[in-house]
């Protein structure tokens, strides 16, 4: 035994406005069977004009307080994981720890795109091991919308919005999180990316993908990690009670199963309802878990993502 960073509650929210494939049809040149074919994608939830990222935040950690039977009181620390914040500065974890009415303790962002939500959970993690927090809130939260060329089929078709999270709480246990694996490489940056900054362009721009070589490095470097997660605890694939990755393709997700060898009936996949959340997609896809029951207390899983930069990583939890 010893002190651990424990999932005490998990929590999510979607937008209501969902946009299904055959909205976008109307929209650009694609169809229903090419998206869901190539992506697994059927629908996704987008934002309304108005419904900021940090919105979608606090209504995820209410949510998560909720479950956890938890006061905000308690929180000794918010990170939010985006790419996507209300502003340039201050952080979008603020604008959330304000509408949470909490004046006490610290909050922060963390941008690691699509893997963001394991960065969010190593940094917070290391703060519960090292004694400098108790309790602390990590959320993922996304207005992708907000950053799509909605022209452009081979993007708009893939991303969307959303906010999920979960409270760790510092504990003597066996449980909680076992360790974080974590890995960038710059080399890449211009293969998935944003074509604007404050820096270069003093705006936001828009997503742009090498669809092809980015979906070949993520099977590449996915099953690295979750080589190097089994590696260092010592673990067969068929210890593993549930896998639940980033949701960026089935594709991706059927290969990393598959160098498991575990049946997809283990894998918690979110990606036909709700696309790429980016940093939202692993809470999201563990909020669901957990709320409809299939990952019960005690449950080893392993969470993988990749995201631009390239930035990838994994965790692996006892829940």
């Amino acid at each position: 035994m010893g002190l651990r960073s424990v999932i005490k509650g998990v929590g999510g929210y979607l937008p209501q406005n969902v946009v299904t494939n055959a909205d976008l049809e109307k929209r650009v040149d694609t169809s229903d069977e090419w998206v869901f074919q190539r992506t697994g994608i059927k629908q996704r939830h987008i934002a309304a004009e108005n419904e900021t990222t940090s919105m979608m935040a606090t209504k995820a950690a209410l949510d998560a307080l909720s479950h956890a039977k938890m006061d905000i009181n308690q929180i000794d620390a918010i990170i939010v994981a985006t790419t996507t914040p209300d502003r340039t500065f201050p952080a979008t974890a603020v604008h959330v720890q304000a509408a949470l009415g909490m004046a006490h303790g610290f909050a922060f962002d963390v941008q690691a795109v699509c893997s963001g939500f394991v960065y969010a959970l190593s940094v917070a993690d290391g703060m519960i091991r090292s004694g400098q927090v108790k309790n602390i809130l990590v959320l993922g939260a996304e207005k992708m919308s907000s950053i799509l060329d909605w022209d452009d089929r081979t993007t708009c078709v893939l991303f969307a919005d959303g906010a999920g999270g979960v409270i760790l709480s510092g504990e003597e246990s066996d449980g909680g999180i076992l360790s974080t694996h974590l890995h960038s490489n710059g080399e890449f940056k211009d293969m998935l990316y944003t074509d604007g900054g404050a820096s270069t362009t003093a705006s936001t721009g828009v997503i742009k993908m090498q669809g092809r070589d980015v979906f070949k490095y993520a099977v590449t470097y996915l099953a690295e990690v979750v080589d190097e997660v089994l590696t260092h605890h010592n673990l067969q694939p068929e210890a593993l009670d549930w896998l639940v990755p980033h949701q960026a393709n089935i594709r991706i997700i059927e290969a990393t199963a598959k160098k498991l060898e575990m049946s997809m009936d283990k894998v918690v996949t979110t990606v036909q309802d709700h696309g790429n959340t980016s940093a939202a997609s692993i809470p999201l896809a563990l909020n669901t878990a957990v709320k409809d029951g299939r990952i019960k207390r005690g449950d080893l899983i392993l969470t993988e993502a990749m995201g631009g930069g390239f930035t990838w990583g994994a965790a692996l939890i006892r829940y």
